[in-house]
């Protein structure tokens, strides 16, 4: 099985296995043949951007009875269709 970490750049890859990992999978080991090519390193050093904290808009949900109406709504098509399959 594979899985892959993404550890923070300032941080021992061994030190964060050792906290992180170990403890929960115990057998779990880390590939020392994959290196990055620039530095030559354990592991490829990337960069995340975390888009929801960047761009995400709230967007507070729709009223309750607004949303009660369109389940009420959606009830009723359904049964109506089931009264024409059944018969």
């Amino acid at each position: 099985m594979r899985d892959t970490e993404n550890v923070p750049l300032g941080e021992s890859i061994q030190d964060y296995f050792d906290r992180e990992v170990r403890p929960y999978v115990p057998d779990a080991w880390i590939n020392e043949s994959v290196r990055d090519h620039k530095d030559g390193e354990i592991g490829k050093v990337g960069y995340e951007i975390n888009f929801n904290r960047y761009f995400y808009k709230y967007q507070p949900p729709r009223p309750l009875e607004e949303i009660e109406s369109d389940i009420k709504t959606v009830e009723q098509d359904i049964l109506k269709l089931l009264r024409e399959v059944a018969g």
